[in-house]
């Protein structure tokens, strides 16, 4: 479990925070006792967005930064299951760090929202293309134009959100569902990501054929005859992840 950590600045992104959560990620990559991760912030707040200070010093080269973009990125990459745990608001690049996560718990006290509108620039780190690829054209237009905020029963009707719980429930449920994926075996899960997220990128023909391919590799695994064979023998699978 990764807990975003800047209680005095409403977890704002900065680009030392950004960089210290993707070397926590980079670490849970290559460490095969990790399945699956959950990135959460207080009960109060997941993150208020973006550091603002950091703009108004630095201007667009902040903005720009090789490395906090290329940071962005790494976490677009990771390749084991991402799962947000989400209570208070997710607002700006709050919001878009949540939606790079495969899933999102909310609490019941979550709110969600792009607010780069009301400081007079737009969400530049995926918020005016993932909101409406899971949201949809209106519901996007609304948050991205206005700058205001959704609860979280809104998001999960609308699809950002699996599930809405009590706040003191929400890291716990998160951790379940991590738990669950992790019983399974670590190549297919990961292929099954990537497979996934290929539906947003690629046309239909196109996802199908990866779809096709990523079968065919696991079927050269020793995790996928093992789990075929427990099931036959109606035992549990010991995968080693290969």
């Amino acid at each position: 479990m990764l807990r975003l950590n800047r209680p005095d600045k409403a977890n704002s992104l900065s680009t030392e925070l950004i960089v210290t959560l993707c070397g926590h990620l980079d670490a849970a990559q290559r460490d095969p006792e990790i399945g699956a991760v959950v990135l959460t912030g207080s009960e109060r707040i997941f993150s208020a967005g973006a550091d603002i200070s950091g703009m108004v010093e630095r201007g667009v080269d902040w903005y720009r930064d090789p490395e906090r973009l290329g940071r962005w990125q790494s976490i677009q990459q990771f390749s084991k299951p991402l799962i947000a745990a989400v209570n208070g608001p997710a607002i700006g690049g709050g919001c878009e760090l949540a939606m790079l996560c495969d899933m999102i718990i909310a609490g019941e006290n979550a709110r969600f929202g792009q607010g780069e509108i009301n400081i007079g620039v737009i969400p530049g780190d995926g918020g005016t293309q993932r909101l409406p690829r899971t949201v949809g054209k209106s519901l996007a237009m609304y948050l991205v134009l206005t700058g205001d905020l959704i609860p979280a029963h809104r998001a999960c009707e609308a699809g950002l959100v699996l599930e809405v719980v009590p706040v003191d429930q929400t890291l716990g449920r998160a951790i379940e569902i991590a738990a669950r994926i992790t019983r399974h075996a670590p190549i297919s899960v990961q292929r099954a990501k990537r497979s996934v997220l290929a539906a947003f990128e690629l046309p239909l023909e196109e996802g199908l054929a990866f779809e096709q391919q990523q079968v065919i590799e696991l079927f050269k695994t020793h995790d996928r005859l093992e789990g075929m064979q427990a099931f036959l023998e109606k035992r549990a699978p010991k995968y080693r992840g290969s």
